[in-house]
Order: structure tokens, then sequence, then C-alpha cells
């Protein structure tokens, strides 16, 4: 390959590996994304990239309940209807969009922003879960409800949560088992998904 070659070749490696960093985005995939991006008309390339920054700059983690926001504190931590003494842990902020189109939550959220996985390098430091702890010491919290998705990883960090929260003597509660076994909060139908929070159970 020439050097004219290899100089061109350089920002299309470079964006082919960053597509690859992306959650389910294989090194065939992000070739062919980077190749698409190459074909793109100039106006929707530059309109993409401007909605990325946009989002970097705009978006932000809610310094209560860290779902992403445009405020802080987001809407739902910030409306006066909100049922102040509940809180419900999820894994995701795709997750608190999923349980806020069932309208039958009206509590409020907590985002850990993952769960314990220990063989993706992922431990209990890496999650939003000392926030929430600081929330029930000082808030008026009586229930929280573990709404991690119900697989391995979900379960366990649940369990995990559960030992640190059973002392401060609040009612611990999961979603009813209306909701798929190895499934995630975000797929699952507003009906069952409605249903498993009304019939929510003790932990």
């Amino acid at each position: 390959m020439t050097n004219e070659n290899n100089h061109a070749a350089a920002p299309i490696n470079r964006l082919v590996e960053e597509f690859h960093k992306l959650p389910g985005i294989g090194p065939k995939t992000a070739q062919r994304l980077a190749y698409y991006l190459i074909r793109m008309p100039d106006e929707n390339a530059r309109s993409l990239a401007e909605a990325i920054v946009a989002v970097k700059e705009s978006v932000e983690m809610c310094s209560r309940c860290f779902n992403i926001t445009e405020a802080d504190p987001c809407s739902i931590c910030s409306a006066p209807d909100r049922d102040e003494t509940t809180v419900c842990v999820v894994e995701e902020p795709l997750d608190v969009l999923a349980l806020q189109r069932t309208h039958s939550y009206t509590g409020l959220y907590h985002v850990l922003h993952g769960v314990i996985s220990p063989m993706n390098g992922i431990g209990p430091d890496d999650l939003k879960i000392q926030p929430l702890l600081g929330r029930i010491r000082d808030g008026d919290i009586q229930e929280v409800i573990l709404a991690t998705n119900p697989n391995l990883e979900g379960e366990a960090t649940a369990m995990y949560i559960h030992k640190l929260l059973e002392p401060l003597g609040v009612r611990l509660t999961r979603p009813a088992r209306g909701l798929p076994v190895g499934g995630d909060l975000e797929y699952a139908d507003e009906a069952t998904l409605g249903r498993a929070m009304d019939g929510r159970q003790s932990f």
C-alpha cells in the first residue's frame, strides 16, 4: 500500500475502532457502518455528528436519581405529584422509560447504570449503589422496589443491594413474576410490566 493509501486508511480505521467500542457492535458491523458513513451525503454525516455532540453537551445525569436529563434535578424527581416514599431501582435509563409507559408507578427512581458482572470487570463500586444508600438514610423512603432484570446478573445485583438495605428498615420488594425470567424490562410489553409492578412482592 502506498503512503497515500495509508494516509487515507488512517481515519477509516479510527472510525471502525470507535464503532467497535459501542455495545453490540462487532468488527464486521463496525466496518459496514464506517463505509456506510463514507458513502453518506455530507449533510447527513454532519447532522449525525452534530447530534452526537449535542447529546454530550446538553444531556447529563440527574444528581438525585442518575437518570439522564437536560435539567437537574430531572422532571420526575422535581414533579410535585410523585410518591417520594417509594424508590424503584433499575439498571438503565431505558428501564425508566419502560416503567413510565405503564402509567402504573408514581414513585421515584434510582438508576444503577449497570449490574454487578465480574466477568465484565464491573463491581459494586462501579454502580450508583452508594448514592442509593445515602438517599435512603437521608430521606423519607419507606419502600425500595428492586426492579433489576430477572436474569443471573440482575438477580445477583438485587441480592447484593438487599443485603445492604435490609438493616435500614425499609420495605424491600421485587416486581411480580409476570416478567419472563431472563428477559429485560425495556422489552416487556406495557401490560405485563404494569401488572408486575402492581403485584410486586416482598423480597
